[in-house]
């Protein structure tokens, strides 16, 4: 019954399959958890920044803060593309890598020109294979990004915008709305757009003043930005690893069915022959 072994051994090994992708999909739905709170518990802090930002602004203020310089033409700009540094996550990655190539093709075409930083080694590793030109780049990000990791992102581009080194930066991540729905988005992050207010003006009582509290709060403004892409990629890309290791666990149990049944129709006719056989040599013996 070679046909019979053959079954068997693709079932067991279906089975396996079917094992690592459901440990896949609870580490993924716990992992996702965690990111959804991170997600969440960072909002807040970016609103109450936004708020406070959009309260001090003013057009005589704007033109004394480098990060709030708004350049008559974008000439140079860098790129940040959020990625992961594993896949198993259905078109996560491919979708994050189509955002920042149809961002970077539009600035090329506008006569930008654009440098390159990409986190997660599937960003990098794409960008090597066609032969892109890569700034900088960063695979040591684990999935619980930090405030410090963001600050290592950017900082050095302020530094380039408050130069005039660059005119504009981009983040392009995965935005999380719900579990469903992740879409790829790309945001301009400098120079920074002030917030619009929200109601009257606020009464505050400034110390030391607006410019000493603007020269701080804009780079927190910048990195909590980039802070959120990171914390909002993440709870995207366990997201959709969870749903592509459910999918992919539900169709391992699809193709047992399918393989059980194959079995078990090839044992019974099996069986049916050789009673047919047997039956065959009593009745010639009988004659």
């Amino acid at each position: 019954m070679a046909k019979g072994r053959e079954l068997k051994g693709r079932i067991k090994s279906v089975e396996n399959t079917r094992k690592i992708t459901r440990t896949l999909e609870m580490v993924a739905t716990s992992k996702m958890k965690r990111a959804q709170d991170r997600v969440a518990a960072a909002r807040p802090y970016a609103n109450s920044l936004a708020e406070v930002i959009a309260g001090l602004y003013s057009p005589d203020l704007a033109e004394r803060f480098p990060l709030l310089r708004q350049p008559a033409k974008i000439n140079r700009a860098a790129v940040i593309l959020l990625t992961s540094n594993r896949g198993l996550a259905g078109g996560f990655n491919s979708n994050l890598i189509k955002e920042g190539r149809n961002l970077l093709r539009r600035l090329d075409g506008e006569g930008v020109e654009t440098q390159l930083h990409v986190v997660g080694k599937k960003g990098l590793g794409y960008f090597k294979y066609i032969g892109r030109e890569v700034a900088s780049s960063r695979i040591d990000i684990t999935d619980r990004p930090t405030a410090q990791n963001a600050a290592e992102l950017v900082d050095g581009l302020i530094d380039q915008f408050a130069s005039g080194a660059i005119d504009a930066v981009y983040v392009v991540y995965s935005k999380f709305i719900s579990s469903l729905s992740t879409p790829p988005t790309s945001v301009q992050i400098l120079p920074v757009t002030p917030p619009a207010a929200k109601g009257p003006r606020p009464d505050y009582l400034l110390y030391p003043s607006a410019e000493a509290i603007l020269v701080e709060l804009l780079p927190l403004y910048v990195r909590n930005a980039v802070y959120r892409g990171l914390v909002e990629n993440e709870a995207a890309f366990q997201s959709a690893q969870r749903t592509a290791m459910k999918n992919a666990t539900d169709n391992a149990g699809d193709i047992i069915n399918v393989l059980r049944r194959t079995y078990n129709r090839a044992r019974q006719a099996q069986i049916t022959q050789e009673i047919a056989e047997i039956v065959g040599g009593s009745a010639a013996l009988e004659g």
